[in-house]
């Protein structure tokens, strides 16, 4: 077996440390979401957490740890006989990016069920997890069906598995850890709201403990059996302690005056929902507990705010974690005081100071990730001759609803929302023999399949006799993620007239509407003599927005240049993800001016896309009394269609959907 990493090792990192250890004093506060880039020991830390969980006692024999004191009633193992029980250490169970919903929740055999009867059940990662730490690494890029099903099993205890009729369930309480790059894209707010508490972590930009980091990790690697026993103490001195706040946990008391200033501070961030409250008094009963004490003070409600609130105030990718310092502690010391009521006073709940502010550069788990809102700009004015640097970049335009994109066509992709796919999940459209094990059973296929043969089988009365062969598969229909890849045009003609702010807007709308469909997405731009890979194809839409507000504009128009840069994207993404089917946005006027005959260069790089079926989109940004339907012509090149930015608009006249017309390359 390999010797972890000590945790008393790890160098730094105070603020991951403590809120993994307060979810192992209390389990209850519901896990922790480890946000950072990478190579900032959050999967050191995790794993080493669990040479420091007790030992437990788990009924002998049983798949499911269940807990001698106290077996579960409904273990599928079950009922135990009181008695025989085992000591092992809690496990640590990885669950990969890659891993299907059988390998999580547990596999029922189906066929045994049908054709025997017999209700035959191979636990999946979440039984092995019980009582012990389930750690997802990477979990914004895990599928969203797995993370709902990994959060509702984490908030109830319990893991369901349903199969036709056929249902099994089973105990699942464990300490949850999630680790992400927020650069590969971000979670959901509604998922972000589930995990207990959220750490952001960064590499130290001290000399002194980088080079300590760098000391510690050599002589681990020379000899991690020697490294361990040099922190064994360490190591002991932390493990007793966590014993012991367990056993003070209960006596813990949280006061009025305590719960009245989680209340209030909860209010003054405009959190959603109740959870931050119950999870800030948790966190802060834990607080007191591995302080040592058993009464919640004002600088455990602090900490537990500074943990448990940060990742619920977001309300799209767009904004930063984080939170403001001086207005959390303006509303602690409003509402502090002895555990009674202060009066009659009705204060404002957002409190003084507005809706926050930047937090402080050494704030700790609010991380140093900036925001993306729009800076300070100019107005944009009239484009510079040379298209240079200098030109300023321009606010956008405040985002709206837009309207659907989708690309035609039945595809295989990763699970999203915005182009119909053959799924795992979703509606039934179909049945086909299984290919492999039978997860999801077509039951009226089935018997039409079984009946014809019955008198063959000897079957004269009631009842069916069911054989393999006769099992059918579920063909379902659902939703896939493409990728959405924009292609800017960043010219003079598109400064002119201060568009540019319109065409940011509309950008960052779409961009909105691909986080919200589960897309990638990718950004070229092109201005003056050339185009550009602004962001590569990636989960994380905040970063193309970020992107984007620091666009500058001038120049001449190189379209063919753009197209062709867009080209060579989806051909180096294609090989790396097959299955993704993308859709081109192209935002600009129609214009080409860049090149040596650009109006023919950019008619033959826009057929490259139609020969291959690529779906595609031109949002025509151009204005004024007289135009030129130069954008209209380019999205018939394309094979695809053209929308205005005024019928870009979910609510425009034009109707409430428009679909990409054209053929996709990979269209059913």
């Amino acid at each position: 077996m390999t010797t972890p990493f000590p945790f008393t090792a790890v160098v730094g990192q105070d603020d991951l440390r403590l809120a993994l250890l307060l979810n192992a004093v209390s389990p209850a506060v519901g896990g922790v979401l480890v946000r950072g880039e990478k190579g900032t020991a959050k999967s050191t830390a995790v794993r080493a957490l669990s040479a420091l969980m007790p030992e437990l006692d788990v009924v002998a024999g049983c798949r499911f740890s269940c807990d001698p004191g106290s077996p579960d009633p409904a273990c599928p193992d079950g009922p135990h006989e009181p008695g025989a029980f085992e000591t092992r250490p809690a496990r640590m169970v990885e669950l990969p990016v890659g891993a299907s919903e059988d390998r999580l929740v547990g596999a029922l055999d189906i066929e045994r069920a049908l054709a025997e009867g017999v209700k035959a059940f191979e636990p999946g990662l979440l039984a092995d997890a019980h009582r012990g730490i389930l750690y997802v690494d990477e979990v914004n890029l895990l599928h969203d069906h797995l993370v709902d099903l990994l959060l509702d099993a984490a908030a109830m205890g319990a893991s369901y598995v349903e199969r036709e009729g056929v249902s099994v369930r089973h105990a699942a309480r464990f300490l949850l850890v999630g680790t992400m790059n927020p650069e590969e894209g971000e979670l959901r707010p509604q998922l972000l709201d589930r995990f207990g508490l959220t750490v952001e972590v960064a590499a130290s930009r001290e000399p002194d403990q980088r080079v300590e980091v760098v000391r510690r990790r050599l002589a681990y690697d020379d000899d991690p059996a020697g490294f361990a026993d040099r922190w064994a103490g360490e190591e002991a001195a932390v493990r007793q302690r966590i014993v012991a706040a367990r056993e003070l946990l209960p006596q813990v008391r949280l006061g009025d005056g305590a719960l009245r200033q989680i209340a209030a501070t909860c209010a003054a961030f405009e959190v959603d929902g109740m959870r931050a409250d119950i999870v800030m008094a948790r966190t802060a009963t834990a607080l007191a507990a591995w302080a040592g004490r058993t009464d919640v003070l004002a600088e455990d409600v602090r900490q537990a705010a500074l943990l448990a609130l940060p990742h619920r105030r977001r309300r799209n990718p767009f904004d930063a974690p984080g939170l403001d310092e001086d207005k959390l502690d303006e509303t602690l010391e409003q509402y502090s005081g002895e555990d009674r009521e202060d009066g009659d006073d009705d204060p404002d709940p957002d409190g003084p100071g507005g809706g926050g502010g930047q937090p402080a550069p050494d704030s700790g788990p609010q991380g140093d990730g900036g925001s993306a809102a729009q800076p300070e700009a100019g107005e944009g004015g009239q484009p510079q001759a040379s298209g240079g640097q200098e030109q300023s970049a321009v606010r956008a335009a405040e985002p709206f609803r837009t309207k659907v994109l989708s690309v035609p066509g039945l595809g295989e992709g990763a699970a999203g929302r915005r182009s119909r796919a053959r799924t795992e999940h979703g509606r039934t459209t179909g049945a086909r023999r299984p290919r492999g094990a039978l997860t999801k059973l077509h039951l009226a296929a089935t018997v039409l399949a079984a009946a014809p043969h019955q008198r063959a089988r000897g079957r004269s009365g009631p009842g069916l006799v069911l054989r393999r062969d006769d099992l059918r598969q579920a063909t379902r229909e659902g939703r896939e993620g493409n990728l959405v890849l924009f292609v800017v045009d960043a010219s003079g003609s598109m400064a002119a007239r201060q568009r540019m702010s319109a065409v940011k807007g509309a950008v960052l709308s779409l961009l909105l509407d691909a986080y919200q469909r589960r897309d990638k997405v990718g950004l070229v731009t092109f201005r003056g003599a050339a185009a550009d890979v602004a962001l590569p194809p990636t989960s994380s839409v905040d970063a193309a927005a970020t992107r984007l507000e620091s666009l500058p504009t001038g120049g001449r128009t190189p379209l063919a240049a753009g197209l062709l840069k867009a080209h060579e994207v989806l051909r180096v993404e294609r090989l790396r993800d097959p299955a993704r089917r993308a859709l081109v946005v192209v935002v600009t006027d129609g214009r080409a001016t860049g090149g040596p005959e650009p109006v023919a260069l950019a008619g033959r790089a826009a057929r490259l896309f139609a020969a291959e079926g690529v779906a595609s989109v031109v949002v025509d940004c151009e204005s004024g009394p007289v135009r030129l339907g130069l954008a209209g012509q380019l999205a018939g090149e394309l094979g695809g269609t053209a929308v205005t930015l005024d019928e870009l608009r979910a609510d425009s006249i034009a109707g409430l959907v428009r679909d990409v017309q054209g053929t996709s390359r990979r269209a059913a």
